[in-house]
């Protein structure tokens, strides 16, 4: 099966929604998003990392990028393999001379690593059609490998509805807010919307 290789572009938090991140990967030369749910310990590992910020003791992710370098182990790329129940499952090829190894990772780990060791990211057709956001056009800069990735945080001052209440909308109007939230770069919100229209269309 075909790799699809990703990029970074965003780190998003949802002021609508306590302690709620996402980590949005960008299809390379493409126009579709695979945003992540992720922890806050994990955004900000990520975070330091974009930034090249330098904390005063190293953190976990770094301690283990450190760790692995000291024995001459390279993480030459992630790839996230499966999705199930809405759950992604990544993976950790290292190398280690002429050994090749994988090994299994939470996606926010990996890509925490990731972005320390400088390595591709990868995943799959189906992944992507699954869980992928589609972009009605690409965002400045940020094609192609161009540009750094942002951390973002939505208004909760044009929210539309509650997303208690998206059962309540039709699918046409699921769409429509879905750009909507896109547009505001609020991820978070914008994933239990797109999980809310697949499962409709699977009915």
């Amino acid at each position: 099966m075909k790799k699809i290789e990703l990029e970074i572009v965003a780190l998003s938090h949802s002021i609508t929604q306590t302690h709620s991140y996402a980590v949005v990967l960008g299809e390379v030369n493409g126009l579709r998003r695979l945003p992540i749910v992720i922890g806050g310990f994990e955004a900000q590992a990520i975070a330091v990392a974009l930034e090249r910020m330098q904390p005063s003791r190293p953190l976990t992710h770094d301690l283990f990028a450190n760790f692995m370098s000291t024995f001459a182990i390279d993480l030459t790329e992630v790839v996230i393999y499966k999705l199930e129940e809405g759950i992604f499952f990544a993976k950790l090829l290292c190398q280690n001379g002429n050994e090749t190894v994988e090994i299994d990772s939470r996606t926010s780990d990996a890509l925490a690593l990731a972005v320390r060791a400088n390595c591709r990211i990868y995943t799959f057709e189906n992944i992507l059609e699954a869980a992928g956001l589609y972009l009605d056009q690409p965002e400045g800069g940020a094609e192609g490998g161009e540009g750094k990735p942002t951390a973002t945080t939505a208004s909760s001052g044009s929210k539309v509805t509650a997303d208690k209440d998206l059962k309540n909308l039709s699918l046409e109007d699921l769409e429509k807010l879905l750009q909507q939230v896109l547009e505001q770069e609020d991820y978070v919100r914008a994933i239990n919307i797109r999980d809310e229209i697949n499962a409709r269309k699977s009915k």
